[in-house]
């Protein structure tokens, strides 16, 4: 059937002239883009030419007219081309409707060719703005509009899950109009449109910016030229791989790269190695079955004769050949459109030679046969839109080894998508819409987590040993003198923090973020009350024996047990207190601490790690942690200072004084590094749970190591009871008796530095009055003027002496206990008696000068005067 129809167009084709000739010319006006940004004329115009050939040949097809075109070239400026139209409507003969090519012409030329009543059918204008009614009344298009390929754009982002696109332009109102309507289809679609970039005559700077804000998947939309100028830029930029894709519009021809280009710098290699993978999508503008259309001619042969009259042997060189079976549809269109219009027109007893600018009723007419024109073309179905616009379907294509291959094919209208899955993506998979971030939660080392689990397990072990050899040997003298229920506490406060590293270590690769809380809470209750048992067990028995030390009471015979366990309970009741309310009123909840996005490490991937680290907070985490730190901290202090202050007291009641100074000596030093750098370098996790731990053991095993490894030796020194571990383990214990003694002698002292004192004053006044006596003396005996025997000097308390008659003798005064004179006197070594004037003499031989309070006479059977005490 269709070659029977094909033969009989080929034999009226070829007689018809003869037996009806068209001798009514209708004139058409041609507007070509010869050169220029898209010199689409170059293939279009062939393709028009054969188009009127073959209408003017059919004699079923305007059978009395004859189609002539005058054109010109408007290198697809807009001013030229409207040039060109005013000097095609100014000369003769009219022209019935005006062909036109490239978008920003087709813009000017359809708004003026208005004002003539002229059709404009455009073969080459894909601008959305000229779908506006409004503006372009009398304006058609066998080019589908620019729009037809943003649904096209659309399923292509959900089918490869894109949800994030950025899009570049060159300023011109068909690719502004394009990029609008994508926008408003992408918002629909639920799409972002992340970055927007535009340029006029130089991308670079938005080429870069494209790169700057991270862009992967780019819509472009610009002219061909503008193309090569972009993708030289995208190439230095490194804009290309498999970490992007780009969209461009697909009617360029097939090598459009390669056309040499003055206007970049890149070679055909470097643009081609940028272009690798990127898609296109475009209208089917060729019909894709081997089947004769409505026009008399097959698509393989439209080919075949477009490519003769070209004279080219590659038409993908050929700047607007994908455009040329639009071109050659236009003219059909117009053609079964103006046949349509004559045979309206002959029954009004009209014609369409009679048509001039000025005619709106033909012009009406030739507009309804237009707008209701439907064949099928070498382009596919022709058909028009009531905005004028050519309604087709999309094709998509990717360059794969610098050729383009067909991916599929979407028709919007029944909404239907064809995909043959032969896309191929450089990284073996599509790239991604945007560098997927992955929350990487910061955990710590499972080698160092179990490695500590390892020694706290060791330290707890330990402490059962401790517990259990400080039960077994409590009778024994060196344990049970060393107070071992509060030792047994302080095992059990050292287990309760070794036991808390392993809650340390709990984190997101062991526990959920439910539960994270809730290990929060625990870490603060067990540490705290450890750190108090294990602490606050050795500050009680510093404290009672900076008591026992420093006390006046006479009657302190021993430790009270009671005390240390008060001294305890107040701790920890101040411990539970404080916790209690923390987690009442503002408890501790798990927050995450973001840091800045890093590069994988053991991937290509195209993903970037979002570090994330677990803390325990709270809405005042400062207040709470400052109370604590502070009432533990003055503890910590005070512990300090009275282990300085009893480092050499050494008491049978707690035996083990000593070792407990310097375990909290240790205690505090490692506290005071570890709470203040824990808190610098919380943001490593690993350094941070390493420091803690570490000084939660070293605590723990330097605790124990000192309170039960001296008590441990002396018992294996000593196994027997044999009354000599006490003595040796503190060197210097004593037994009750000689405690008693000591302290006797304590108060004796007191009581001989008072008598010391007194017997001081009593010497200054003897003195005194001897000094008197002496001076009465020397008056009496020269007076007298008799000579005297010379008296004896009697000297007195140290260096005193009593000098007469001018001879000075220094006599030695021999004080003798009370018992070597039955009555009481005195020898002097000269034997001189002296006599205390009560008879007794005090005898002190532990003071330093040897006397009490008491009186010297001298006994001798002289007057009455002589009698008289002295002292």
């Amino acid at each position: 059937m269709e070659i029977s129809i094909r033969k009989w167009l080929i034999l009226s084709t070829a007689f018809w002239p003869l037996v009806c000739p068209k001798d009514i010319p209708l004139t058409l006006g041609g507007i070509f883009p010869m050169s220029g940004s898209w010199a689409g004329g170059v293939a279009c115009k062939p393709a028009v030419m054969m188009a009127l050939e073959m209408v003017n040949n059919r004699p079923d097809i305007l059978p009395r007219y004859h189609l002539n075109m005058q054109y010109n070239d408007s290198q697809c400026m807009p001013g030229l081309g409207t040039k060109v139209l005013y000097q095609l409507l100014y000369d003769k003969p009219t022209k019935i409707m005006v062909l036109s090519g490239c978008s920003s012409v087709s813009t000017f030329v359809a708004q003026a060719a208005n004002m003539w009543n002229l059709i404009v059918l455009a073969y080459g204008a894909s601008s959305p703005a000229l779908s506006n009614r409004e503006r372009f009344p009398m304006f058609f298009r066998t080019h589908p509009s620019a729009t037809v390929h943003n649904p096209t754009r659309v399923k292509l982002f959900k089918h490869f899950k894109w949800n994030r696109i950025a899009t570049i332009q060159e300023t011109q109102e068909l690719f502004t109009s394009t990029i609008e309507d994508l926008e408003k289809r992408v918002k629909e679609a639920g799409i972002d449109i992340a970055v927007r970039q535009s340029f006029l005559t130089d991308p670079t700077n938005a080429v870069r910016n494209l790169k700057r804000q991270d862009a992967r998947v780019i819509v472009g939309v610009f002219y061909e030229d503008m193309a090569r100028r972009v993708f030289c830029q995208a190439y230095k930029e490194k804009l290309y791989g498999k970490k992007y894709v780009w969209l461009i519009i697909g009617w360029y021809p097939d090598n459009w790269y390669r056309t040499r280009d003055d206007r970049h710098n890149c070679t055909v290699e470097q643009l081609e190695e940028a272009l690798e993978g990127h898609l296109t999508t475009e209208a089917v503008i060729l019909h894709q079955e081997n089947t004769t259309t409505d026009v008399g001619m097959m698509p393989q042969e439209f080919t075949q004769r477009l490519n003769k009259e070209l004279n080219t042997s590659d038409p993908s060189l050929i700047t607007g050949y994908p455009e040329a079976p639009l071109a050659y549809d236009a003219v059909w269109a117009l053609a079964f459109a103006l046949n349509k219009t004559a045979n309206k027109l002959a029954e009004k007893g009209m014609s369409l030679e009679q048509f001039n600018y000025s005619n709106k009723e033909i012009a009406q007419e030739i507009y309804s046969a237009m707008n209701s024109t439907k064949f099928l073309g070498i382009s596919g179905n022709v058909a028009f839109s009531s905005q004028g616009d050519r309604i087709a379907r999309t094709q998509i294509e990717q360059m794969i080894n610098g050729t383009y291959h067909k991916l599929g094919y979407y028709d919007s209208l029944a909404d239907n998508f064809t995909w043959f899955g032969t896309d191929r993506w450089i990284g073996g998979k599509p790239p991604l819409d945007h560098t997927h971030v992955i929350d990487h939660l910061r955990v710590v080392s499972k080698t160092l987590y179990f490695s500590m689990c390892a020694l706290a397990i060791v330290g707890i072990l330990a402490g059962a040993f401790c517990l259990i050899f400080n039960y077994r040997n409590r009778q024994r003298r060196c344990v049970a003198f060393s107070q071992p229920n509060i030792n047994s506490l302080t095992v059990l406060g050292c287990m309760s923090c070794l036991a808390c590293i392993f809650l340390l270590g709990l984190d997101g690769k062991f526990v959920s973020p439910d539960v994270y809380p809730l290990v929060c809470q625990i870490r603060a209750w067990v540490l705290s009350l450890g750190f108090t048992l294990s602490y606050g067990s050795m500050f009680s028995k510093i404290w009672t024996v900076h008591q026992l030390t420093t006390s006046r009471k006479k009657d302190r015979k021993g430790v009270q047990i009671w005390e240390l366990y008060t001294v305890l309970a107040v701790l920890l009741v101040l411990d539970v207190g404080v916790l209690s309310a923390w987690q009442v009123l503002d408890p501790l909840k798990r927050e995450l601490e973001v840091f800045a996005q890093e590069d994988p490490t053991d991937t290509e991937e195209d993903i970037q790690l979002r570090p994330q680290l677990e803390h325990c907070n709270s809405e005042n985490l400062s207040v709470w942690l400052g109370v604590l730190f502070g009432y533990k901290g003055i503890l910590l202090i005070f512990g300090i200072f009275l282990a300085y202050e009893t480092r050499s007291v050494k008491l049978k009641q707690v035996n083990d004084s000593r070792f407990v100074g310097m375990s909290i000596y240790n205690v505090v030093v490692l506290c005071v590094i570890t709470a203040p750098i824990s808190l610098i370098i919380g943001n490593q996790q690993d350094a941070t749970f390493a420091f803690v731990s570490l000084a939660i053991i070293l605590c723990s095993f330097l605790s124990l190591g000192l309170i039960f490894v001296p008590k441990m030796m002396e018992l294996y020194k000593h196994p027997q009871r044999d009354g000599q571990e006490v003595r040796s383990l503190t060197d210097s214990l004593v037994s009750r008796e000689e405690e008693e003694r000591h302290l006797r002698m304590v108060s004796e002292n007191e009581q001989l530095k008072k008598q010391i004192a007194e017997m001081e004053e009593r010497v200054k006044d003897l003195n005194v009055r001897l000094q008197k006596k002496m001076q009465q003396h020397s008056l009496m005996t020269s007076m007298s003027g008799t000579g005297t025997a010379p008296d004896e000097t009697v000297p007195l308390l140290s260096n005193t002496s009593i000098h007469a008659n001018a001879i000075t003798a220094t006599t030695t005064v021999i004080v003798k206990p009370a018992s070597a004179s039955q009555d009481g006197d005195l020898l002097s070594e000269h034997g001189t008696r002296y006599q205390l004037d009560d008879g007794i003499i005090p005898v002190d031989g532990n003071s330093d000068s040897g006397l009490a309070s008491w009186s010297l006479t001298k006994s001798s059977k002289t007057s009455a005067s002589d009698s008289e005490p002295f002292c």
